[in-house]
Parts: structure tokens; sequence; C-alpha cells
């Protein structure tokens, strides 16, 4: 009895482009990556027709990007938050001991 064998959306999406882009045949391709030709023949129509939508949930590589930005601003903006709040408990802790005012 054979089994569903699921592939990852970006492993399709490779596949397709090794015969779209690089122009490799079907067979070919499906024989260098180790799946079936008519699975791959019909990644192939389902892409050349539009058919192909990405799964839900997934998003573009310029979505992740953006994210990418906004959470490396945020992380930034956290640790410079992080520093002045060490600073001034420094300076604050310094400040309560006893012989240390000016």
């Amino acid at each position: 009895m054979k089994t569903k064998q699921n592939y990852s959306v970006e492993f399709r999406a490779e596949a397709v482009k090794l015969v779209l882009e690089q122009e490799l045949s079907q067979g070919e391709a499906a024989s260098r990556l180790g799946i079936p030709k008519g699975t791959l023949a019909n990644w192939v129509v389902a892409t050349r027709s539009g058919g192909e939508k990405p799964a839900p949930g997934a998003r573009t590589v310029a979505e992740l990007e953006a994210e990418n930005a906004r959470l490396r601003k945020e992380l930034a903006d956290a640790r410079m938050e992080r520093d002045i709040v060490k600073k001034a408990a420094a300076y604050f802790a310094r400040e309560s001991l006893p012989g240390t005012r000016g």
C-alpha cells in the first residue's frame, strides 16, 4: 500500500523552478529530487495555471523581511531602554549610599 508523501511548499517551489527556470526536463528534475515524475508534472501545471497557492498562513519573503526589520528595531529599542535603566539604577544606588552625596 502506498502512503501519500507530503512535500513542503518551499520544496515544491524549488522543484518547479528546476523545470521552469533552469529548464531541466520534468523527468530529470524528478529523478534528481527523488520524486515521482507525475507529482512534479502536477506541480508544474498548477504553477503555470496559477493554481498553486501558498499554504494558509504562509507569508511572502517581503512580509517576512518587513517583520524581521520591525523586530530588529524593537530589539534595539528594548536594549537601549535596558541600558538607560541600568545606568539610572547605578546612579541612584550610588546616590543612596551614605557619604556619597556631593
